[in-house]
């Protein structure tokens, strides 16, 4: 196995240049075939490791993600950065701790976001959520790791499309230690174009979910990291689903004619 300050430079190294995907798997075998396809790096889904266990988004425990990330980080030879949610607290000195203990996973990198959990104040307020991104930052430094900090804005994806207020608690989240800024669900090519200027020379996150561009579209925009979040995972389940349902509604399996082959998926592992 690689050692964990090998990937954690291999992952900083990614970020200084150029345009990267980084694909997000579920469990262990959808790493390793990710990892066998010539991505350089991946990073963990909350969601899709919720609905591989049965449960809804952001219903695992801290202890369930940090077994999960030590599964996924330990069973790859490439960087792997984990989608550690809103660090598993509220106040910045827990937030330090549990990332303190992600850090201990052999992670290459690890995200904060600022969503509260709460529909009616989504998200945290400006000055605590700059300070729980300086406690993670504290954290890592303190780990020794070098483990690549993200601070992740979540305006657009829950129901506060605000520009400017984004770009605001990047900027932030960038002055107290970001190595790296995300705002999942913004989509327009200006607002993206927006958020890395503002953030320069830091390298920006971008998520596709869907058909709206190209890596050449966004690495043209100066974007440097690509993510897809849950996509793959609701991709798989899609293909699961069609299939299960024509054989429980119509009786018939010519769905299952779509599978890979047993051989191809079996000696992929």
């Amino acid at each position: 196995m690689t050692p964990q300050s090998d990937r954690c430079r291999v992952f900083r190294r990614l970020h200084e240049s150029g345009c990267f995907v980084i694909p997000n798997p579920w469990d262990l075998g959808s790493a390793r075939l990710l990892a066998r396809l010539g991505f350089r790096a991946l990073a963990t889904t909350s969601s899709g490791f919720a609905w591989s266990q049965g449960r809804p988004d952001n219903r695992m425990s801290l202890e369930e993600v940090l077994g999960h990330l030590r599964s996924i980080a330990q069973g790859v030879e490439i960087p792997v950065n984990a989608d550690f949610q809103g660090g598993f607290a509220n106040e910045p000195d827990a937030v330090g701790v549990n990332v303190t203990a992600a850090t201990a996973t052999g992670i290459a990198g690890l995200s904060i976001e600022d969503r509260t959990g709460d529909a009616s104040n989504p998200l945290f307020e400006f000055r605590l959520a700059v300070e729980r991104i300086q406690a993670a930052r504290c954290a890592i430094d303190a780990s020794g790791t070098e483990v690549l900090l993200t601070a992740r804005s979540e305006g657009f994806i829950v129901g506060r499309p605000d520009l400017d207020e984004t770009i605001r608690r990047l900027v932030a989240y960038s002055e107290a230690g970001a190595d790296c800024l995300y705002a999942p669900g913004i989509r327009a090519g200006t607002d993206i174009a927006a958020v890395v200027k503002a953030v320069a020379p830091k390298p920006v996150n971008v998520l596709v979910g869907s058909d709206f561009t190209t890596v050449a579209e966004l690495a043209g925009l100066g974007v440097r990291r690509i993510s897809v979040g849950g996509a793959l995972a609701r991709a798989a389940w899609g293909g699961f689903l069609e299939a299960a349902k024509e054989i429980a509604e119509r009786g018939t399996f010519s769905k299952l004619t779509r599978a890979i082959p047993f051989a191809e998926i079996d000696g992929s592992f």
